[in-house]
């Protein structure tokens, strides 16, 4: 699908936060996400990257700057509050509930919304087809690329406004984080403002419309993928050191 380039879904500025009091993580950082992107978030380990989609959830404490979604401030807003205007997110570890069935999960998605269940279910197999034919199963007994995808569809049962994800290939085999690169690639086009925040540069980078290099908490460089795939400065400083 087209790309609307010129609608901010998300916008993010001069943003400072942190864990800690008074040491923060995130100094200073910009993005904008226009509806309909695929952005991503590369930079070396301790960049901030996964403090950064943090914030934007609501996890992290946001000391200065502000965070828009559709143009209205959402600036530490609790995490629930954000669900239900339309962010969804995806942690990196602990992603599903392991005693529970994919249906299960699924619904748990929904807990704010449960009679669109029906019309979110047909949307999400259509995506992960497989998880249809398996809705029974147990989350617990499922591979790591399985529990992503269960994890991601829960996120999109809430039809969010934007996806935000964790570093969806970490942890994975070569074949699996291929797999996960390709399904955050079907949701994007399946219409979803997606953010993404991978250690895997080159692939991050391939798959996005426009990557954010985060270094030291702020955004040091921005493009197109293509152009930072081929940025001289990017190459040298970053993708030398970071996934192939």
């Amino acid at each position: 699908m087209s790309k609307e380039t010129n609608t901010p879904v998300v916008e993010i500025k001069n943003l400072y936060a942190g864990y800690l009091p008074g040491i923060n993580i995130i100094n200073g950082a910009n993005l904008f996400a226009a509806k309909g992107e695929l952005i991503g978030i590369i930079g070396p380990n301790g960049a901030g990257k996964s403090t950064l989609v943090k914030s934007i959830f609501g996890m992290v404490k946001v000391r200065e700057g502000e965070i828009k979604l559709n143009g209205e401030d959402i600036t530490s807003l609790r995490s629930n509050e954000l669900v239900s205007r339309g962010v969804g997110f995806v942690p990196q570890t602990n992603n599903v509930f392991p005693s529970l069935t994919i249906e299960e999960n699924l619904q748990m998605g929904l807990y704010q919304k449960p009679k669109t269940y029906a019309t979110r279910l047909e949307f999400v197999t259509g995506i992960f087809d497989e998880l249809g034919k398996r809705l029974k199963q147990r989350a617990g007994t499922l591979s790591g690329g399985e529990r992503q995808m269960v994890a991601m569809s829960r996120a999109l049962m809430m039809d969010p406004a934007v996806l935000l994800l964790d570093e969806p290939s970490a942890g994975l085999s070569p074949v699996r984080q291929d797999e996960a690169f390709i399904r955050v690639s079907e949701i994007n086009k399946a219409g979803v403002t997606t953010i993404m925040v991978e250690q895997n540069a080159r692939r991050c980078l391939q798959i996005c419309d426009r990557g954010y290099v985060l270094d030291q908490g702020k955004d040091a460089h921005t493009g197109t993928g293509r152009d930072l795939l081929n940025d001289p400065k990017v190459i040298s400083l970053y993708l030398g050191t970071l996934g192939a």
